[in-house]
């Protein structure tokens, strides 16, 4: 399927971003691919997580400390534990140690700084970052190593299907999906880390922020949120195949085989 296929029907008020990356070490530039459709950068909602984690390890002495709350942060994507290693690091200090690390420049949100999940972003950013995350890991960076595994053990309705549009059930894979009181859509995000052997990286990202106005379904969805019940059914329902289609296509303009 090509993107305009996915993209060509969407609502005028929706968003829709994808991006991917296929590099090496020693070999030609890094391939990429990236298309959007909307607004240039979509809130993250909880697509960095596993990349707060990796910088957060070097500002926590203790590190079973660090694992009590990074773990679940990326594994059942755990908000309180995010935030937990969130506000006690500060989010300029892992904002700006993410941009020394990967090159690449996020900005705090405005207003409420415990809103980590509000972090703007663009799709071949969100790319960029993990592609050198990944090549760390890698290349023997053990807590990025340690973090990846992580994302290979996220499961079930919070891994979006990722895996088998990708043909690759070993991959990591974080996603995200929220949709705020003061937003008109819901956003769900998914970033996978595809294996290839030595220190080459391929990453796919999706994002989407489809449009979710009807009162009724806001106000139980709401509920649920504040119940601490899942909601990730219902991003599934709204989002679930455009964010696979997204995912697929890119894995295929990238040129990526599977090994």
């Amino acid at each position: 399927m090509a993107f305009n296929d996915l993209l060509e029907d969407l609502d005028h008020s929706a968003g829709a971003q994808a991006a991917g990356i296929r590099r090496g070490y020693g070999g030609p530039p890094a391939r990429t691919v990236s298309v959007r459709s909307g607004p240039a950068r979509l809130r993250c909602a909880s697509l960095l997580k596993p990349l707060y984690a990796w910088v957060a390890a070097d500002h926590i002495d203790d590190a079973g400390r660090w694992r009590r709350h990074a773990e679940p942060a990326v594994v059942v994507s755990s908000n309180a534990d995010t935030l937990s290693l969130w506000l006690s690091i500060g989010p300029r200090v892992l904002l700006d140690d993410l941009y020394r690390r990967t090159g690449v420049r996020w900005a705090q949100p405005g207003g409420d700084p415990s809103r980590f999940g509000s972090v703007e972003v663009a799709a071949d950013e969100v790319a960029a970052a993990y592609a050198v995350f990944a090549q760390a890991a890698a290349a023997g960076d053990p807590v990025a190593a340690t973090i990846l595994d992580w994302m290979r053990q996220v499961a079930g309705e919070q891994a979006f299907g990722a895996r088998e549009a990708l043909g690759s059930p070993d991959a990591g894979v974080k996603c995200g999906w929220y949709g705020a009181p003061d937003e008109t859509c819901l956003r769900t995000h998914a970033v996978a880390v595809l294996p290839r052997g030595g220190t080459r990286a391929t990453v796919v990202v999706a994002m989407t922020a489809l449009p979710y106005t009807g009162e009724h379904d806001r106000e139980t969805y709401h509920a649920r949120i504040a119940k601490g019940l899942p909601v990730e059914s219902v991003h599934e329902g709204l989002a679930g195949a455009l964010l696979r289609g997204l995912m697929s296509t890119t894995l295929s303009e990238l040129g990526h085989r599977s090994r």
